[in-house]
């Protein structure tokens, strides 16, 4: 079966994975792109930002894998927009008309609207379900590719805490951002049903793997 997977989700050392205070300009709150600077510093990542350069080896490597077998993903609504984006029918989500995800993506909101057809091969559909049943419907638009569950860190969470993450990548960079949204909380033992592994790289980062037995 294909696998549910997560990849490049980022946290502080304090486990935090967005900040405090987040608005359309700082989609991260006050933790602004502290997060993420590993991967926009990598070849991918500003090739991803439509750039040239980079840095290789490890980082690189691990931000590749972002799109590799992916046929869906599947996001919350704090990643699709800032707090109110659903009381405003023109948002289209902070990515411009060719989001990066070139898959049908499936945002869990309270508030169902009609699908968004974007460039580039992106959909974004809008449901009201669990975990489990947005597993399935993502499931069944991925062809059977794998399935990427996108964040935020709430809605990750109770992807983790239901049992239906076959694989994660999480990136631990040297920040503390002492409030936010951490990803851990509620999730004590889960390093019981995975085999995980680490990886520092010289970018100062290091790059864990969280592999269900048996996958």
């Amino acid at each position: 079966m294909a696998l549910a997977r997560v990849q490049n989700f980022t946290v502080s050392l304090d486990g935090f994975a967005t900040g405090e205070g987040q608005t359309l300009e700082a989609p991260f709150g006050h933790a602004g792109e502290r997060l993420h600077t590993w991967m926009f510093a990598t070849r991918w990542g500003r090739a991803m930002l439509g750039r040239t350069g980079g840095t290789g080896g490890v980082d690189d490597a691990f931000a590749r894998l972002f799109t590799d077998g992916i046929g869906a993903e599947i996001m919350g609504a704090g990643k699709f927009g800032p707090p109110g984006w659903q009381e405003d029918p023109r948002w289209k989500g902070p990515w411009g008309p060719n989001p990066p995800f070139h898959t049908p993506v499936f945002v869990l909101t309270h508030h169902p609207r009609p699908s968004v057809e974007m460039e580039g091969g992106t959909t974004f559909h809008f449901i009201e379900a669990s975990p489990a049943e947005a597993l399935e419907t993502a499931r069944e638009a991925a062809g059977g590719q794998d399935v990427r569950i996108g964040g935020g860190p709430t809605m990750l969470r109770d992807f983790l805490a239901a049992g239906l993450v076959d694989h994660m990548h999480t990136v631990v960079v040297p920040v503390l951002l002492g409030r936010g949204v951490r990803l851990w909380d509620g999730l004590e033992g889960l390093e019981g049903d995975y085999e995980i592994e680490a990886v520092s790289s010289p970018g100062g980062v290091t790059h864990m793997t969280f592999t269900r037995a048996g996958v």
